[in-house]
């Protein structure tokens, strides 16, 4: 994680299967998405957004950024999660310096729901 902070992450069914996969495809790496320069240094930040443009969108349709704004939206606008369990989800830091000191929850058992309707969403989306 940028800032050194450890961030734990739920993973859901169909995300293990497809790193199951992944595993297979990125050889001995010990990363998942090696740069193609080194299997010992992750892409960069950018490589996902080259991805975007040889697909055809350009920076003003979707970013690799714009992924996550995307899932705060639909998550936030579905009301069936808390928004501080989003925010965690997504690495936010609380600006407020009170409430942040008094707000360290992590929110897991609502997270591990919420990504798992998250792909079930996704997987919805995808047979449309």
């Amino acid at each position: 994680m940028k800032m050194g902070r450890p961030h734990r992450v739920p993973l859901s069914k169909q995300v293990l299967t497809l790193l199951a996969e992944l595993r297979e495809m990125s050889g001995r790496s010990k990363l998942l998405f090696p740069s193609v320069r080194s299997d010992t240094r992750p892409i960069s930040d950018n490589t996902i957004n080259v991805a975007l443009r040889r697909l055809g969108y350009d920076k003003t349709q979707m970013t690799g950024h714009g992924f996550r704004a995307m899932a705060s939206s639909l998550l936030n606008e579905s009301r069936k999660w808390h928004p501080d369990a989003i925010e965690r989800q997504l690495a936010h830091v609380e600006r407020n310096d009170v409430r942040r000191a008094y707000l360290r929850g992590e929110h897991w058992d609502e997270r591990v729901r919420m990504m798992q309707y998250w792909s079930d969403y996704l997987e919805r989306l995808k047979a449309i």
